[in-house]
């Protein structure tokens, strides 16, 4: 589990602390198929969630119950950074995709009483592929999770590294992410969590960043061949 020496300054509260090095699993996925990509109708979206639920539950059991004395923080996944597509020449083609990752499943717990500070625990499930012009079997994706004054300023950012390798023959993996021991102090009893937003998204770039936006995706092995697979 990651345990972070991060700390910021917060506006109504004292430092925040982050835990440091996630501990993370990595599986392997068959080659085809994946998230995303093109319409195939609601079974097919509903299929894919059965599967991505299934993984998810395997892959990242549920967090413990944590006792605490108000709402937790608002965890939640950036739209325009919860996918990750690199584009050979920013052309927007299968057979011009790269590394592509997703974010499919976010588990969340958090615990505080009287004035102690608020401590949030996180399971992260990424879905991380290879297209046609991704060439090494070893990839270093990035992420940030940040902790926010709830639709308002942000107060603290960490980045991790994520280093995948895809197996031979897999042009797909899924990695489960554990982030423990995110510290948020509290100025007194009466600041609940529900002040406090906690924002997970891929380092993405601008244009990353306008693709998500418009909702386009690739499927994560986007231009393979059948052959290929």
């Amino acid at each position: 589990m990651r345990r972070l020496t991060f700390t910021a300054l917060l506006a109504i509260t004292a430092l925040t602390t982050w835990p440091m090095a996630p501990a993370h699993a990595q599986m392997g996925g068959p080659g085809g198929g994946g998230p995303g990509g093109g319409g195939g109708g609601q079974d097919d979206d509903d299929a894919k969630k059965r599967k991505r639920d299934s993984e998810w539950g395997s892959n990242a059991p549920a967090l413990p119950q944590l006792r605490n004395a108000g709402p937790c923080p608002y965890v939640k996944v950036l739209y325009d950074a919860a996918r990750y597509v690199e584009l050979k020449d920013n052309k927007e083609a299968s057979n011009a995709v790269g590394y592509t990752g997703e974010i499919q499943g976010l588990s969340a717990g958090c615990s505080y009483k009287a004035d102690q500070p608020i401590t949030v625990q996180m399971q992260i499930l990424f879905s991380l592929g290879r297209g046609p012009q991704a060439t090494e079997t070893h990839k270093t994706y990035r992420y940030w999770v940040a902790v926010t004054h709830r639709n308002q300023s942000v107060l603290a950012k960490e980045y991790f590294d994520l280093p995948v390798t895809f197996p031979a023959g897999q042009d797909r993996v899924t990695v489960t992410e554990n982030l423990g021991g995110v510290t948020i102090p509290r100025a007194d009893s009466k600041v609940s969590g529900a002040n406090f937003e906690v924002l997970i998204g891929f380092d993405v770039t601008p244009e990353m960043a306008a693709f998500n936006r418009d909702g386009k995706r690739f499927r994560p092995n986007a231009g393979v061949s059948t052959a290929a697979q």
